[in-house]
This record gives structure tokens, C-alpha cells and sequence, in this order.
């Protein structure tokens, strides 16, 4: 099903907005897997309603019946699943998911994996899912090294395990190191679950230790957020939206957001329980730089959003979005290009927007290539113009109640 959406000046809602954000999927996926191998000891509070949460929670749950496990096209879990039945599994098992997981590389986890005692094989293409997984027999190794400009779910499926090895483990990041508010987040969870943990520079080195009794309180989703900061950047000056949920602390990367939005004229204002934004202020600057090293997944997010407001971006930190659920920089590209808006890399590691000449065309459809962070990166733009954005049901991979959320603020969605 396809969306029409418009937001038309007599339906805007002139009160304060309050939005009820999904939970961290990030935090959710982490937790989950904590907890499974701590022998279900950890409490979890609000866990996200996002379909790769939902995934895993179905599939830890069954564990003990299935000897295939379908991950669809969940990303997260099917790294941290292959990681956790690698030392955990009592019984051969198979790892797989959709067509375009099985594109998705992940030899560079197995090779780690193997390097340490795990019996792993691929069912098809070598270095990609299907994966064939049995019994952890004898830890060959308490050390590894992997490239810190790949995945960073390889590296925290990693050190979510090392506590449950015998021998614990020593974990080499070879810099430049991509998304390390990630890594960063699965260590703050693991302390907080009672793990201990030593960290020199790229090196972090986690003893052999049990995951301790504890309950933990997911916050709501940064990444989420980042689409409400968007639409306000986009909005008129004076409108305002209230998000629940969101904490001043936290450990989620992708709260940089708050930062990057002062140049689109966003304020923000953390209260008791969640963040105020507020439209304040006209763009004032024409070109920014912006390295999206440790926040890769809000591109989709920030470059239509600067495109609207004309601002050219100076970028680097973007390679990572080529192996996402699509190929980020080419749907990008094509989206963007129906707005008269050119994303190029002049030079390899650095893209550059240019937006001088955006143009709002009426009922622009924006193709979503599977990807949920295509419809909700490029929906704010109907407060410029009506576009159409189709196969809207991407959205439940994250945010289910986009929609509908949307819908509250004051867009008039039109099914197609």
C-alpha cells in the first residue's frame, strides 16, 4: 500500500504535539541477548515494538524447538544470533533470512568466530547467510582482531559473548573505528547487567564472568526521534512537538541529532520525562560538513531534510550504508534526484550534497527500496509539496506507529 501525504495549513494541530516514541531496537536486540545467555536473569522494561525486535524475541523464545532460524531481513539478529548459537548452541542449527540477507556480508564475524573455536559453514555463497552453526566443542583462542570500519554489530555480538567463554576474550578493534557510539552502548549495558571490563585505547580485553541478576529500562529510540526533529526543521517558526521518552544521558549514537538540528534551526529542551523541540530560528548557514562515522543511520534523515532547506553538506563516514537493508547511497541518489538535489563522492570517502536548487514538484513518489529509513527519512518533505510514499509498511521494521503519529501532528494521509 502506497501513501499520499500532504500537510495542509488548515489541519495543522496549533497545540503542542505530544508523540510516544518506539523503544530502542539497539537497546532491545543487546538486552535480549544478555539475557538469554545469562539464563534469563535480566528484567527488561519497555522493549521495542519494532519488527526486528519482535523477530528475536519469537526466536529466542523457541529456541529449544526449532533447528532453523529465519531472521527475515533483521540485520541485528542475525549477527548477534550467529555469535550467540556459535558458543551457546547445545544442537546444529541454521541461520538465514530474506533474499537480501543473504546478500549482506558477514564473513568477517564467522572468520572471528572460527578463530576462536566456533564450527560455522556457509550453505551457499561463501562469506553469506545461510549459515550452518554446531556445538561449541573447545575455545581455540582468547584473542582476535577486526577491522573497526565494517559493522559495528560484529564487534558487540562479540563482546556481548566474551563473559560466556572460558577463556573470556581479547578484542583488538583495528581503527578507524565506524559507529562507536554502538560499541560504546553495548558496554554501558553490559556493566549495567554486571559485567566487568578493562579498555586501552582499541583494545578491550572481558574475563570469563556471569551476566548478573538486574533489571534494565529501555529508552525510547534516538534514531526515531531523529524524524521529529526533521519535520520541525521543516516547519514554521513557533511549532513545537513534546518526545516521550527520551533521556538527556544516554547511549544511543544517534542523539547527535539534537546537535546537527541547531543548524536547521531546532531547539530542544530536555524535561522530566522527554525532549521539547521547537522550530526558533531561519537557517542561516548554506553549507555544512558533517561526518557521519558514528551515526551512519541518519543520513536518511539529514540529507533530505537539508535538501529542503537548501543547505549544501560536505560528507564522510558514509561507506557503511552501501551493505544496509538496500544500498543507501544509490536510493539516495535516485530519491533525491527527483527534487533536482545531486549526492556525489568527487573522491573516494567524501560525498557532497548539492541543494541550491531544490525543487518541490507535486506528488513526487519516493520509492522506499525495502527500507524503512527511505519512507521516513523522505516524509517530512510533504510539508513542502504532496509526495506519495510506497510500501509504507517498511515502516514496522522500526516504527510501526509512524503513521499514525503522523497523522496526530497534522499530516493528512491519503491511501493510494
Amino acid at each position: 500500500m502506497n501513501y499520499f501525504i500532504k500537510q495542509y495549513k488548515n489541519s495543522i494541530n496549533q497545540e503542542i504535539c505530544s508523540i510516544n516514541l518506539p523503544s530502542s531496537k539497539s537497546e532491545s536486540n543487546r538486552l535480549l541477548i544478555m539475557n538469554a545467555l545469562s539464563g534469563e536473569k535480566i528484567t527488561i522494561e519497555n522493549l521495542s515494538s519494532a519488527r526486528d525486535t519482535q523477530t528475536l524475541i519469537r526466536l529466542l523464545k523457541n529456541e529449544k524447538d526449532l533447528n532453523t532460524f529465519d531472521v527475515l531481513d533483521a540485520g541485528t539478529a542475525m549477527r548477534f544470533l550467529t555469535a550467540y548459537f556459535a558458543v551457546s548452541t547445545k544442537k546444529e542449527v541454521v541461520i538465514t533470512g530474506t533474499e537480501r540477507m543473504q546478500k549482506r556480508p558477514i564473513g568477517i564475524l564467522v572468520n572471528a568466530l572460527k578463530s576462536i573455536g566456533a564450527e560455522i559453514s556457509y550453505e551457499n555463497e561463501e562469506g553469506y547467510p545461510p549459515l550452518r552453526i554446531k556445538s561449541f566443542q573447545k575455545q581455540t583462542s582468547s584473542k582476535i582482531s577486526i577491522p573497526g570500519n565494517i559493522s559495528s554489530q560484529y564487534i558487540s555480538a562479540l563482546l556481548m559473548i566474551a563473559p560466556s567463554l572460558p577463556q573470556g576474550l581479547e578484542i583488538n578493534i583495528e581503527p578507524p573505528v565506524f559507529s562507536k557510539p554502538y560499541i560504546d552502548m553495548t558496554l554501558g549495558l553490559m556493566q549495567l547487567s554486571g559485567i566487568q571490563y578493562s579498555q586501552n585505547d582499541y583494545l578491550i580485553s572481558i574475563k570469563h564472568q556471569n551476566y548478573q541478576e538486574s533489571k534494565q529500562s529501555v529508552e525510547s529510540d534516538w534514531s526515531a526521534a531523529s524524524y521529529w526533529f526533521s519535520i520541525i526543521a521543516q516547519s514554521e517558526i513557533g511549532r513545537k512537538v513534546f518526545l516521550k521518552g527520551l533521556k538527556s544521558k544516554s547511549f544511543q549514537g544517534d542523539n547527535v541529532i539534537k546537535d546537527i538540528a541547531k543548524d536547521f534551526g531546532v531547539s530542544f529542551q530536555f524535561q522530566e520525562n522527554g525532549v521539547l523541540l521547537e522550530k526558533t530560528d531561519i537557517v542561516r548557514k548554506k553549507t555544512l560538513k558533517l561526518d557521519f562515522k558514528k551515526c551512519p543511520d541518519l543520513a536518511q534523515t539529514v540529507l533530505p531534510c537539508a535538501a529542503s532547506l537548501n543547505i549544501d553538506l560536505e560528507m564522510t563516514g558514509l561507506e557503511s550504508l552501501r551493505i544496509k537493508e538496500t544500498d543507501r547511497i544509490s536510493a539516495l541518489q535516485n530519491e533525491l534526484s527527483k527534487f533536482n538535489c545531486q549526492l556525489t563522492e568527487p573522491e573516494k570517502g567524501t560525498w557532497k550534497l548539492e541543494s541550491s536548487i531544490f525543487t518541490a514538484k507535486e506528488n513526487i513518489e519516493i520509492e522506499t527500496y525495502e527500507d524503512h529509513r527511505m519512507a521516513m527519512g523522505f516524509a517530512p518533505l510533504a510539508l513542502k509539496t504532496g509526495i506519495q510514499i510506497k510500501d509504507i509498511e517498511v515502516v514496522n521494521k522500526s516504527y510501526p506507529s509512524f503513521w499514525e503519529d503522523l497523522e496526530l501532528f497534522g499530516f493528512d494521509l491519503i491511501e493510494q
